[in-house]
């Protein structure tokens, strides 16, 4: 039997345990140059931080530690999520190098996002074909960080659309924040997931992740134009596990294009293993959960060889 998802499960019904799970990649967490942060975006970092800004502050610049941290929670790898907003958050171009230099530590575990600012580039393309030589593994485009639609090329943005146009050609994935911001100067209104359905549909060969499934507010917009895309995945990072399928009932009908994410360590979400095990009591077969966990992100970052 093979759901609409695509996903065989025949077998996993008869399953009494899930087999251990030793390939788990976290598609979506915050290592980031924070000393290049706004002091009042900072401000919001810290919030209930309690004891652990030292650490934090460690994290960020040492890999050893970020290590030691996805091993104590069974993570074998992670997105490391990067991108410029100058005007927003503070991050330059620089976080690109930042990314790619932190991931060098384990190129196998670690996977460096890095971005393109549509609104301050002069060599669109270029800086794309930049960002591979450097290994970045995949294009991170924030609206709400970058104050634009995710559509804004068929607006005059024109260096969005070269961007998109230089992932598709380099096989770059890109992915892209839908839903709300708490930050600072964000403009939660550009973040609808309904306008990466021009995207998807003006580079069809572009693979694009769509980050948080528009949390809080837009899930119906996201599981639309997941449905209607092939080459569109779900990233469910920012949102609360326990919520998942309420935001997402039926999630286990694309199971085959869902990714795990945290959004790590981003205000409210204190640690990466507790919200694995709240996804793994959800009421899923253990064929979609190592889907989600596993295998999906497979496809989509295939290992380092």
């Amino acid at each position: 039997m093979v759901d609409r998802g695509g996903i065989r499960d025949a077998d996993a019904a008869e399953e009494r345990h899930l087999e251990p799970l030793t390939r788990i990649t976290d598609v979506h967490i915050h290592i980031q140059p924070w000393r290049e942060l706004r002091p009042q975006v900072l401000e919001v970092m810290w919030r209930d931080r309690g004891v652990d800004r030292d650490h934090l502050i460690q994290l960020m610049e040492d890999p050893t530690a970020l290590l030691e941290v996805m091993d104590r929670a069974g993570v074998w790898r992670a997105g490391l999520v990067n991108y410029p907003s100058p005007d927003i958050m503070g991050f330059t171009d620089a976080t690109n190098t930042f990314a790619a230099t932190y991931a060098r530590a384990n190129p196998e575990r670690l996977l460096p996002y890095g971005g393109v600012h549509p609104r301050f580039t002069r060599d669109p393309a270029g800086d794309v074909d930049r960002l591979v030589d450097l290994g970045i593994r995949l294009v991170k485009i924030h609206p709400p960080h970058q104050a634009f639609p995710a559509n804004a090329y068929t607006d005059g943005l024109t260096a969005l659309g070269e961007i998109y146009r230089q992932c598709e050609a380099r096989r770059l994935p890109v992915m892209i924040h839908t839903g709300t911001s708490i930050f600072p100067g964000a403009r939660s209104k550009y973040g609808k997931p309904l306008e990466l359905d021009d995207v998807a549909i003006d580079y069809p060969d572009l693979r694009i992740v769509m980050a948080h499934g528009g949390r809080p507010l837009y899930m119906e917009e996201a599981f639309f134009v997941l449905r209607r895309h092939p080459r569109v995945w779900l990233d469910v990072s920012g949102i609360p596990p326990t919520r998942l399928l309420e935001y997402f009932p039926r999630l286990a009908e694309l199971a085959d294009r869902v990714v795990w994410g945290t959004d790590w360590p981003s205000p409210g979400v204190k640690d990466m293993r507790a919200n694995i095990d709240q996804f793994l009591a959800l009421p899923l077969s253990d064929a979609h959960k190592r889907a989600i966990l596993e295998t999906n992100a497979l496809a989509l970052f295939p290992a380092a060889r």
